[in-house]
């Protein structure tokens, strides 16, 4: 199938969280099926510099919404994908992360950049800028690219339209005079259509235009349609719920793989996970951590908001270190609760250690070096870093919500006798539950034995995105199937 993967982040041309990952490693998945997958996103200043490296040509000009455009061409590495990079200097080409300033706000034009980006991907899927290629399949992500079902409803004939929620928390919602302002028909000014509490909603275009919809994990699928995990959105989605699917992610296995990972101390595989230790020494001395390999090591990455459970954490924390037992901490978000985490580092020298931002490499040697990895989200459509965890031999402790409850098995006696365990849930979100769990974590890390059966259990599961492709191949060839027999 030909298919136009259509994205607002991609690693490594810009990252912000798992969207970015998502979008480089499904559609190299599905290039190695066979397919032929180009992705489209936009150029922006510090993706047009890390796609410098590989290679950039100009393909096609043209002009948008009033906009001159540019489509430049590169590749995704490691790949044999096409990417084209969507050039519009007076949107695109600006300091900070796809999304906000460097102040930390939203753009104020950010309906205008991305309704840009899916006018692009409509016109790319009709062959309108003479690059001779069409898609059979338009896949969407999330807000930023959820109006592009919409703008391909009445083209015929048309490709099949996919659109994937990562997280239902971020709609694109903007006000309501933006519909004009993005000469958009007044008819889509509807509840079933764009309109949502009076303002106006990218996410629903896809929701309500796309063929198939689909979600990262299965359980996150079933969860959007409840009102607790909706967001307003729950009705419509029950609506929509004869195409709504759930594919859980998977991970860059050769990029997240202890054996050959260069950034680690010391590399380990499943027959020598002994040397595991090696690299929570180094961690250790690297982080100011107290050198004491008999000390279990806690470990959190990730955005410092509340979706990420991080009050939870911080409550929690200084109960766990008197265990005795250690945190490592790498993340970035809301001002306070960085403030709180530094505090806490500098209350508990040796035992807490917390880093600001996010840094690529430390983020792999943390996951190597620690013993357990706290995920306490309030919600998680899919969740990366315990599938990152699980392969790096470090147990996870996760609210078993979404995609996290679909990946760890938590270590119950009936799972501990049958070797399928690989970690620990707890089930309310509050600090209490996240300490009980942990308890729970450091009474068999006790036991090397049974630990050692736990890490391995997690290790040797298949979480590669092999087995997700397959799955939206289906997916796709579904959508085909009703797009050819409308």
């Amino acid at each position: 199938m030909r298919v136009l993967f259509v994205s607002s982040e991609i690693h490594p041309l810009i990252k912000t969280g798992g969207l970015a990952d998502v979008s480089a490693s499904l559609p190299r998945a599905l290039q190695t099926l066979g397919h032929q997958v180009t992705l489209l996103m936009p150029a922006y200043r510090d993706a047009l510099a890390a796609a410098s490296a590989l290679g950039v040509r100009l393909i096609a000009t043209h002009t948008i919404d009033g906009q001159h455009v540019r489509l430049l061409q590169t590749r995704l590495p490691r790949a044999r994908n096409r990417v084209w990079l969507l050039d519009c200097p007076p949107l695109f080409d600006r300091p900070g992360n796809p999304y906000q300033g460097p102040d930390g706000h939203d753009y104020p034009d950010n309906a205008e950049r991305f309704a840009l980006l899916c006018h692009a991907a409509a016109l790319l899927a009709e062959d309108r800028l003479g690059i001779g290629w069409r898609p059979e399949v338009v896949h969407s992500n999330d807000w930023q690219s959820a109006l592009v079902p919409l703008l391909l409803q009445d083209v015929r004939p048309r490709p099949a339209l996919v659109f994937t929620i990562h997280n239902l928390a971020y709609q694109g919602l903007f006000p309501a005079a933006t519909l004009q302002r993005l000469a958009l028909p007044a008819r889509y000014w509807h509840p079933d259509a764009l309109e949502f509490h009076g303002m106006l909603s990218f996410i629903k275009a896809g929701i309500v235009f796309a063929d198939r919809v689909n979600t990262v994990s299965p359980r996150y699928a079933s969860e959007i349609q409840q009102p607790a995990f909706g967001y307003g959105l729950d009705g419509l989605l029950r609506h929509r719920a004869a195409v709504l699917n759930g594919i859980l992610n998977g991970i860059d296995d050769r990029e997240w793989n202890p054996a050959r990972d260069a950034a680690l101390a010391q590399r380990y595989g499943t027959t020598t996970l002994g040397r595991k230790s090696a690299n929570k020494r180094a961690l250790q001395q690297e982080l100011g951590l107290a050198s004491d390999e008999g000390t279990p090591l806690f470990a959190f990455i990730g955005r410092l908001v509340e979706q990420k459970g991080i009050d939870l954490l911080l409550a929690a924390l200084p109960e766990l270190v008197r265990h005795p037992a250690q945190a490592a901490i790498l993340g970035s978000g809301e001002t306070a609760s960085e403030d709180a985490l530094a505090a806490l580092a500098q209350a508990h020298p040796g035992r807490i250690a917390f880093r600001a931002g996010y840094d690529e490499a430390l983020a792999h040697r943390i996951e190597a070096g620690a013993d357990v990895f706290l995920m306490p989200s309030r919600f998680e459509p899919c969740g990366l870093n315990q599938m990152y965890s699980l392969r790096y031999g470090t147990v996870p402790v996760v609210h078993a919500v979404g995609g996290l409850a679909d990946t760890v098995v938590d270590a119950t006696p009936e799972a501990l006798a049958d070797g399928s365990a690989n970690g620990f849930h707890f089930l309310t979100d509050t600090p209490e539950a996240l300490l009980a769990a942990a308890r729970r974590a450091l009474a068999l890390h006790a036991d090397p034995e049974a630990w050692r059966r736990l890490q391995l259990s997690g290790m040797r599961a298949d979480l590669s995105w092999r087995r997700s492709a397959r799955a939206y191949e289906q997916l796709y060839a579904s959508a085909l199937a009703d797009t050819a027999a409308a």
